[in-house]
């Protein structure tokens, strides 16, 4: 397992590494290169909202589970509006950003890498309004969808 991201803050020792496409033959990206487009994505959050953020980890994976080969990203965990007095001791929620989903959407789109910055930085904010409690109907209507 990979180490989480950083909530907020650089993403040192992460850049431009090799050109390998190892991501099915579309537009190419490093891993290192996504986990560095993530973190910026988690920098552009304002401080005031990462401050209330509590008990999540940030993680890239290549891809998504099986069942759902298009998902850009996932949250999974408890949002901070239904913890109650019971919440204590359980492991941190965990936000996935998938890499090869997005790399191939933004293909499909005839996109580049400022696409790829675009859609990192949706996902990221479409998840981690899911840790504050922000259903998707609700995301989809701010253009979050």
């Amino acid at each position: 397992m990979r180490s989480p991201l950083p909530v907020a803050g650089p993403n040192p020792g992460v850049g431009a590494q090799g050109r390998v496409s190892d991501n099915g033959g579309v537009l190419e990206m490093t891993r290192e290169e996504f986990e560095e487009l993530v973190a910026q994505a988690l920098d552009r959050i304002p401080e005031e909202l990462t401050r209330l953020m509590d008990n999540v980890a940030v993680f890239v994976e290549d891809e998504p589970p099986a069942g759902d080969p298009e998902l850009l990203g996932l949250y999974e965990g408890t949002p901070l509006t239904e913890r109650g007095e019971w919440y204590a001791g359980v492991l941190p929620d965990r936000i996935t950003v998938y890499r090869g989903p997005t790399l191939r959407m933004v293909e499909r789109e005839g996109g580049d890498r400022e696409l790829v910055v675009e859609e990192v930085e949706v996902t990221v904010v479409h998840e981690i309004a899911h840790h504050f409690g922000i259903d998707d109907d609700r995301l989809h209507s701010l253009g979050y969808g």
